[in-house]
């Protein structure tokens, strides 16, 4: 868990990076219908549980520095016994300040009365902007109430500025305590490959390996997947996206799991690829060695000062090699690299930024340049290959191979750590691992 006065810290710099006139409005997530009367289970919006720590829906954060009578205001909803005990205790307003901090929090039913006079004085509103648009009417509706007072000398604020710019700055840079959840993460996720390499037999079905799966994220103590489980066997390797995970593993087939535990918000992301009777057959061994041969080279240049598309490059340059060596692309290296001859087997970028979300906010370039990496931010490492047998002119014994391999890797203060170097992903280890 992560103490509350981290989040009174995160509310603190950010209210110094919009200065003393501004007021931050930040809306919580929504609950939403799954079919009938039944939600989907809630899960908070990442930007408002960076700033509170609190995970109920039906709630606004509202800061405004330098204002005597409190800064944090928690609107959320009230302690009602008859809704609780249908679906569990609410913080309510006492909850609010007691257990999140709040300095002040008042019924979620009141905010919009309350909103017009939280705007007086302020010269700009950070919000999120188009993200809800029944928000963002009441928002505006406040706003023009404000406005319409301007004859008798209240100030409205001026400007309406997207948030998510320095929000999600401050998010790009994990602190200590936000590493050790994404490592719980990582570890859960771990447990769950290696369940899912021992289980995998030739006749198995996908989505009893997404069971598998599924099993070891509960039991860990992971309530939910940080985003939908792929498990693809054979030709379905081949697409990127794969989670109908219903087809049958046969033998020679081989099998790409990319699945990650969500722990306490923070996601894993990580991809393993192994044969489903356990042993590869030489095309798949010689394809796999080429994306581990550049995953690893990859992880080698993570440093702090390193450009981000850095591994990128060291990608692209070693498959288009490696597709060289086994006779799929033929010409010059630097002609092939140069006009992306690897695109339709290798057609998405090194990785991304991993945190709160799976693919995690912060920017990718600064005044269109490739940021530069620095210790604090978590990425992602995933080359793949993906031989589908539609693409024209690959023999045939190359078919329907696919294969990624990603890891978490963490920026530190001199190069990196792979929060997920544990999990097997060397041939030898995943045939020892298999054959047990």
């Amino acid at each position: 868990m992560i103490n509350m006065s981290e989040y009174a810290s995160r509310r603190k710099e950010l209210m110094q990076s919009i200065g003393p006139y501004g007021i931050v409005i930040l809306p919580a997530a929504l609950e939403v219908l799954r079919n009938g009367d039944a939600v989907y289970a809630f899960r908070q919006n990442s930007d408002f549980y960076y700033l509170t720590g609190f995970e109920e829906p039906d709630a606004v954060l509202v800061l405004l520095p330098k204002r005597k009578e409190g800064e944090y205001i928690l609107f959320n909803r009230v302690r009602d016994r008859d809704h609780e005990i249908w679906d569990g205790p609410r913080a309510g307003q006492k909850g609010a300040c007691k257990q999140f901090l709040a300095d002040l929090a008042f019924p979620i039913s009141e905010l919009e009365k309350k909103l017009p006079e939280l705007l007086l004085g302020r010269e700009s509103i950070h919000y999120p902007l188009g993200i809800n648009q029944a928000f963002d009417k009441l928002l505006m509706r406040a706003l023009n109430s404000v406005r319409a007072k301007a004859r008798s000398g209240l100030k409205a604020p001026v400007a309406v500025v997207d948030i998510a710019p320095s929000l999600h700055e401050m998010r790009l840079f994990k602190s200590p305590a936000e590493i050790a959840m994404m490592q719980k993460a990582v570890d859960i996720t771990g447990h769950a490959h290696v369940r899912a390499m021992e289980a995998c037999t030739p006749g198995i079905m996908e989505y009893q390996l997404e069971a598998e799966i599924t099993h070891e994220f509960l039991c860990h103590g992971a309530r939910a997947p940080a985003y939908n489980t792929i498990v693809g066997s054979g030709r379905n390797t081949c697409v990127l996206h794969y989670v109908n995970n219903n087809h049958k593993v046969k033998s020679g087939d081989l099998v790409l799991i990319d699945a990650g535990a969500e722990y306490q918000n923070y996601a894993a992301d990580i991809t393993r690829t192994f044969p489903a009777n356990g042993r590869f057959t030489p095309e798949q061994a010689a394809i796999y060695d080429i994306v581990l041969t550049a995953q690893q080279a990859a992880i080698q240049s993570i440093k702090p000062g390193a450009s981000w598309d850095k591994a990128q490059a060291i990608i692209a340059k070693i498959i288009t090699m490696g597709l060289m060596e086994v006779g799929i692309l033929k010409g010059r290296l630097d002609d092939l690299v140069k006009k992306e001859a690897y695109f339709p087997f290798y057609m998405h970028r090194s990785g991304h930024w991993l945190g709160l979300d799976v693919h995690d906010v912060g920017a990718y370039r600064i005044d269109s340049k490739w940021r530069s990496l620095e210790p604090g931010m978590v990425l992602t490492v995933e080359p793949g290959i993906y031989i589908s047998s539609d693409i024209p002119g690959v023999h045939k014994r190359w078919h329907n191979i696919g294969v990624r391999i990603e890891d978490d890797v963490l920026v530190t203060r001199k190069a990196c750590d792979v929060l997920s170097k544990h999990i097997p992903k060397k041939i030898m280890d995943i045939e020892a691992l298999m054959a047990r």
